[in-house]
């Protein structure tokens, strides 16, 4: 067994190197820290890469950051390439891959704004570097497009605040309306959860409980809109969104 690994990008998402020691090598090829800012794979949002170096200038590509445990306490480095297995007490250096770590915090965060001009239970969803989607169960109905956009274009205008405040598991269960998802549970395990709040305390805009990094306001978001909505049952519809890019001049 090995200790919970230290989750810095939890605290700090806009951290981007990192002074580590080698715990061990975990079942399924990983490499364990003591701590990392590397997110691993799940709530919708894909594990991070980067490059992990040793003291003696090795560098390691990392293809991507996964759980190690079920109980989900320990985070396990996949190597992109084989390589020596680094002792226990082995210092290492991380180096995040921050551009596209970034473009997955500004998606991830505009999904949070898609949950609140679309205010209906998500069944599913997927943060991608370019484009993201939600899954909503919406009874029969067709959705304005155009004006869901206009609103999402004024909540990133808005330049809101982001913030994260953290609560019991009692408190989560005695509060079941700040769960959007039915398909993926908030991430549970050490006896509180982390809410990320989009706003002010006293003009919330959203407040959700979720692990996943995300931006420090809307406006870092940058401009994306609905790209296509999808039947994908009587009752359910897909929406992807996407980033939209800047005219040159």
């Amino acid at each position: 067994m090995f200790p919970a690994t230290e989750l810095v990008f939890r605290d700090d998402p806009y951290a981007r190197t990192l002074t580590a020691t080698v715990v061990g090598h975990g079942e399924k090829g990983g490499i364990v820290l003591d701590r990392t800012l590397f997110y691993p794979t799940g709530g919708g949002q894909p594990g991070d890469r980067g490059t992990m170096i040793w003291a003696d200038g090795t560098e390691t590509g990392i293809a991507t950051t996964v759980w190690e445990d079920g109980g989900k306490t320990v985070i396990a480095h996949v190597a992109s390439e084989e390589m020596p297995i680094p002792e226990p007490g082995t210092t290492v250096t991380l180096h995040l891959d921050w551009d596209r770590r970034h473009k997955l915090m500004r998606m991830h965060t505009a999904l949070h704004l898609l949950s609140v001009v679309l205010p209906f239970a998500v069944t599913g969803g997927s943060v991608g570097e370019d484009e993201g989607r939600l899954d909503f169960d919406i009874p029969e109905a067709d959705l304005d497009r155009d004006a869901l956009n206009a609103r999402l274009a004024e909540l990133v205008a808005a330049d809101a605040p982001v913030s994260f405040e953290w609560i019991t598991d009692a408190e989560l269960d005695a509060q079941p309306e700040l769960v959007k998802t039915m398909s993926v549970a908030p991430p549970r395990g050490s006896g509180r959860v982390r809410l990320v709040r989009i706003g002010g305390a006293g003009a919330s805009i959203d407040l959700q409980p979720c692990g996943g990094t995300h931006v420090r306001s809307t406006g870092e978001i940058g401009r994306f809109e609905i790209a296509k909505v999808e039947k994908k049952g009587k009752i359910n519809r897909r929406v992807r969104v996407r980033f939209v890019e800047e005219a040159q001049a």
